[in-house]
């Protein structure tokens, strides 16, 4: 039976260019789900007035204005004074950080660029506090220094803090960040405050990056959801008002006042949204996965429509505005294809291109169609009597049908291409098909099951916004020792239920959305679980809607602003500012600064050397990036990092080596401290020496290949790296060394005694083991117990015996393969990123591309501490790729499919071809490493996806490896159980050239 009285609901999404709006009747029966009006407006400079506009436009099929049950508004105000940079509407942020000992070598706003940092960075206080991974605290908050920071923050007139803590996410009964936000607001009266834990997830600079850019909007965002409820006072609407989120849920006027990052990308999630819901009405099609394609005038946008009907979201990290960021996000890509994309053809070759240039919003004047003198895609389709009523058909009719049949199959080309990244498995899955450029893309499709289109699809943003639902997510790390994971989980998913029914959701149509169990490397008893619930709204208001301290109803401080300081974290005036690379030019005429055979480090050094080690990984060692700003912001303060090549020690000179061991997730959220700094001088003490001559990285690839530079650097203890390490990429174990290659007592002797440092307290030294692999493993039992992750420090080594185990110039060929990355984007040559690598590690005689295709399957689990697993990889078709043109297309093609075991690192390459017959085309010890064939970027194993686009490289591993017996036992298949794979060198190891050697003419 139908209601009496309809439940109404009003959409409106804000976009650059048109403002939409739709009224729904979401009674129950036969018309639920109706779309009664929609309208499409102009966007206003007064976006609230075109908001207005636009509601006035459909509220007129309403009977009674007392039946619309909500105002939903999907907008791009807030993202948008980010993009802009827009001093009026953003304010200055006071971090304060709950730490410990950790993290302060990279203190807030460390990855922020310059023109933002300067804009937001207001004084950051790092204090005792935060949670180790099982919920301990590595410090408990002292009061007193807490206040203290508020008169700093009060005196400097800062109107926002944010407040971070380490492992804040699982704090769920110490609740550090809400007792220091206590203080804060009764020290200041009236002060924002943005606890970390209500923005982002786990990920301690991500999070707090978002919880800044929270903050920075705060007072902005208050002025601007007031104007909203004016917006609905003034068209004498009674129903309450939502702000349409990320993940498609809805957050009332105060929460959107409180979290408008929330709304950066509700606009592509409302598109997905819009579309299911669309999808569902015209056809009952629901509960499938599907793909959205939102085309319009400059650009298509491609999102990932989830069973669930909510859009698959981003991967953990993302960038935005050139801020590393880890809150829930859509996963939508992006390309040059709209109504307004321009089509050329070559006058040589005849090839016809279209895009990613476009008249865009001139497309009405401009294009052909409409009396304009540009070829566009718009044009082509008018022209192939694809579009009717779309201006003057006969001005397209000349055209030649050459023209047509190309553009339509670039256009065809291009859309299969992305369609197929973005897919989850190889599966034909449907199309819908959104957006006022949708007539562009074909009815056939090839991995498309169909392709859909539905009514009121140029007004799909605003359906979606309207149907947005309430949510309540829990995401924490459990205890699994006691109970099975099935348990833990099912409790998880009820808390998160009664989450959203506290929040407003209806508790008969509240279901579970998202719900993942994420294992911790190294870690036992414990698992990451991730659970999103989410429910049609009540239509009751939630009492945390309304919450004493609602911004709405607080007016910002009138505190005098202070004049903006000097920044003194990144602006040291002794340091030397970084070159900037804003050309292929500007990277082959830059030149390291080497004094006296002395290589000392810059900004762009350090850039190019994270991006080589983490190619260097071969998948495995952890991201470089944290390492990496420390010591950029270490060079930005004054500090000096001295690079040398080996032949400048005494052959009796001592050399220590070492570096981090741990779970990555704890190195993610408990940043470095001085855990290693405090190993290695824990050692040199029991040792007997007050410190080394040199230090060697044990290993290059991934974070451990410059963790030395921090200990060596003017800051800690002013000692060189030499340029070399002790591995040439990155091993699983401590004992995958070639330092224990030349140790042929098979007991470690070489390197023992060894240390270790929680950084907040405890250390350890063991000095004998049994056989040489017992270190690694007793050594990670204990640093379990120390909090998962420590520094740990080897015994220093003779440098007569560095000289036959080392692998020379390592940091040297690190920091070619980041030039060379770096010079490929430049040059738009990404198609050739492959043989440009191969050129900077040696040569086609000590490298080559293994492969290039697109990840078509993966599998992962983690045992004993290391993640294991597979990754598939499928040469790409020609009906798959993209022109050989496309600079993002890689040159060389290959046939059949690629299979790589991993153990944290790639263990193998094994092609199979297209009749079935297999082929070892590498093994360990040489490298394996792939990259992403769209950015260059080195992939790690947990990055793997399916649908992406990768080069996989293969580089001839250093004798020291290949160059005997033990040292294949120690690193070659047979050390990962593949004992019927034997070692086949890929090539002929070249020797990377000394940067020192070739930059010292200029010293």
């Amino acid at each position: 039976m139908s209601s009496v009285h309809p439940i109404l609901r009003l959409g409106v999404d804000v976009g650059g260019t048109n403002t939409d709006a739709v009224l729904l009747d979401l009674s129950e029966g036969s018309r639920r789900g109706q779309v009664l009006a929609s309208a499409k407006h102009l966007t206003t400079p007064d976006v609230t007035l075109g908001i207005q506009n636009a509601i006035e436009s459909v509220l007129t099929r309403a009977q009674s204005k007392s039946n619309i049950q909500a105002l939903c508004i999907g907008t791009t105000h807030f993202v948008n004074a980010l993009v802009e940079r827009d001093p009026r509407r953003l304010d200055r942020v006071a971090v304060i950080r709950l730490c410990g000992p950790f993290t302060h070598g990279t203190p807030p706003f460390v990855g922020f660029p310059h023109e933002l940092r300067d804009l937001l960075e207001g004084p950051h206080f790092l204090l005792p506090g935060g949670l180790q991974i099982d919920g301990s605290e590595i410090a408990s908050v002292v009061v007193a220094q807490v206040e203290s920071a508020c008169d700093e923050i009060n005196r400097q007139g800062i109107h926002a803090v944010v407040v971070s803590s380490v492992f804040a996410p699982i704090d769920f009964e110490i609740q550090q960040e809400e007792t220091v936000a206590a203080i804060v607001r009764k020290r200041i009266p009236g002060m924002d405050v943005v606890c970390s834990k209500d923005v982002a997830a786990i990920g301690l600079l991500e999070r707090e990056n978002a919880s800044i850019l929270n903050a920075a909007l705060l007072r902005y965002a208050k002025k601007t959801v007031i104007g909203f409820e004016k917006a609905a006072k003034a068209l004498e609407l009674k129903c309450s008002v939502f702000i349409t989120s990320n993940d498609g849920t809805l957050l009332s006027c105060a929460q959107a006042a409180r979290l408008p990052i929330r709304t950066f990308s509700s606009g592509p999630t409302n598109s997905m949204r819009g579309a299911a819901f669309l999808a569902a009405l015209e056809s009952g099609i629901s509960k499938q996965s599907a793909l959205v394609v939102d085309i319009g005038g400059t650009t298509t946008d491609i999102g990932m429509l989830l069973p669930s009907g909510f859009p698959r979201q981003a991967a953990a990290h993302h960038e935005f505005c050139g801020v590393l960021l880890n809150f829930s996000m859509p996963h939508v890509t992006s390309i040059g294809l709209g109504g307004g994309s321009v089509v050329r053809e070559d006058p040589v070759t005849k090839k016809v291109t279209v895009g990613p240039n476009s008249v865009g919003h001139r497309i009405t004047s401009e294009s052909l169609v409409f009396g304009g003198s540009t070829l566009t895609a718009t044009d082509v389709v008018v022209a192939a009597g694809r579009a009717s009523n779309i201006g003057d058909e006969s001005l397209v009719s000349g055209i030649g049908q050459s023209i047509i049949e190309g553009a339509q199959s670039a256009i065809k080309k291009m859309l299969q291409n992305y369609l197929d990244a973005m897919k989850t498995s190889s599966q034909d899955i449907p199309v819908y098909l959104v957006g006022g450029g949708s007539i562009l893309a074909p009815d056939v499709l090839a991995g498309i099951s169909r392709v859909h289109r539905f009514p009121h699809f140029d007004v799909a943003n605003a359906v979606g916004a309207a149907i947005a639902q309430i949510s309540g997510i829990i995401d924490s790390f459990e205890d699994t020792s006691t109970r099975t994971i099935v348990q833990v989980r099912a409790d998880v998913e009820a808390r998160a239920i009664a989450r959203a029914i506290a929040s407003g959701a209806d508790p008969h149509r509240v279901a579970i959305v998202e719900s993942e169990v994420i294992p911790i490397a190294y870690t036992s008893g414990r698992c990451r679980f991730y659970v999103k619930a989410a429910g049609d709204w009540s239509g009751v208001a939630s009492p945390s809607w309304l919450e004493v301290d609602d911004p709405l109803h607080v007016e910002a401080p009138t505190r005098e602003t202070a004049s903006r300081p000097q920044m003194v974290a990144s602006a040291v005036a002794s340091a030397v500012v970084a070159p900037v690379m804003r050309s292929a030019t500007d990277i082959l005429e830059y030149e390291p600064r080497i004094e006296k055979r002395e290589w000392l480090l810059s900004e762009v050094d350090l850039e190019w050397i994270a991006d080589g080690c983490y190619v260097l990984g071969c998948g495995g060692g952890g991201s470089p990036l944290h390492t990496f700003l420390e010591l950029r912001e270490l060079v930005r303060s004054g500090e000096t990092v001295r690079v040398v090549d080996f032949s400048s020690l005494t052959s009796n000179a001592l050399v220590g080596w070492g570096g981090g061991m741990g779970s990555p997730e704890v190195s993610s959220e408990r940043l470095l401290g001085n855990e290693y700094q405090e190993a290695s001088a824990e050692l040199w003490s029991f040792i007997g020496i007050v410190k080394p001559e040199a230090l060697c990285g044990i290993e290059i690839g991934g974070a451990n290949g410059m963790i030395n530079m921090i200990l060596g650097s003017t800051k800690y203890t002013d000692i060189p790296c030499i340029d070399g390490d002790f591995m040439g990429r990155a091993y699983p174990t401590w004992h995958q060394t070639t330092a224990n290659v030349y140790d042929f007592s098979g007991t470690g002797v070489k390197m023992l005694p060894s240390a270790i440092s929680s950084g907040d307290g405890n250390v350890m030294i063991m000095t004998k083991a049994k056989r040489d692999i017992d270190v690694d493993a007793s050594l990670r039992a204990a640093c379990v117990e120390m909090g998962t992750h420590v520094g740990q420090a080897s015994c220093p080594l003779k440098a007569d015996y560095v000289d036959n185990a080392m692998i020379k110039n390592t940091v040297s060929l690190s920091w070619r393969i980041g030039r060379a990355i770096a010079l490929a984007r430049k040059q738009s040559s990404l198609s050739r990123i492959g043989s440009i690598l191969v050129d900077a590690v040696g040569g086609s005689s000590s490298a080559r591309v293994l492969f290039t295709g697109k990840i078509t399957d993966v599998r992962r689990r983690v045992y004993k501490g290391h993640t294991i697993g597979e990754v598939v990889i499928t040469a790409l078709t020609v009906d798959d790729d993209v022109d050989d043109d496309d600079p993002d297309c890689p040159m060389e093609r290959f046939t059949g499919t690629l299979i790589i075991p991993f153990k944290n690192e790639n263990l193998y390459a094994e092609h199979t071809a297209d009749d079935a017959i297999t082929t070892m085309v590498a093994t360990v010890p040489d490298l394996i490493t792939v990259l992403d064939a769209q950015n260059g970027a080195a992939l790690g194993t947990p990055q793997y996806k399916y649908g992406l686009r990768v080069l996989v490289l293969g580089i001839t591993a250093a004798p020291q490896w290949t160059g005997s017996e033990r040292g294949l036992a120690l690193g070659g298949p047979s050390a990962f159980g593949f004992t019927h794979i034997p070692y086949k060198p890929l090539g002929k190891y070249t020797q990377p050239r000394s940067v020192i050697e070739e930059y010292s003419r200029s010293g």
